[in-house]
């Protein structure tokens, strides 16, 4: 493990590594979704889907996908926090 882990327990630093790896990737895999349509967000993904200006398919489901990996890496997030508050 890093220096970051130093002064941290083993079994916390293990949490710490994992949950931040996976939000990592859920973050990335979000932006690979929404660079595909050239937005920024769920929100301007789901306008450009309600303007016409996409397909709705495969784009809502794209939509829902993003949203979902926003809010599964927001709960992973309160989840470190945790860890990284209690130590365990």
């Amino acid at each position: 493990m890093t220096p970051f882990y130093q002064n941290v327990p083993s079994e916390a630093a293990k949490q710490i590594d994992s949950i931040s790896r996976v939000i990592y990737d859920l973050r990335e895999d979000r932006k690979l979704i929404l660079a595909r349509y050239d937005v920024t967000d769920e929100a301007g993904l789901l306008a450009r889907i309600a303007a016409g200006e996409i397909d709705e398919h495969p784009a809502y489901e794209d939509y829902l996908g993003a949203k979902t990996l926003a809010q599964t890496r927001e709960a992973l997030r309160l989840q470190l926090r945790e860890v990284l508050a209690t130590g365990v």
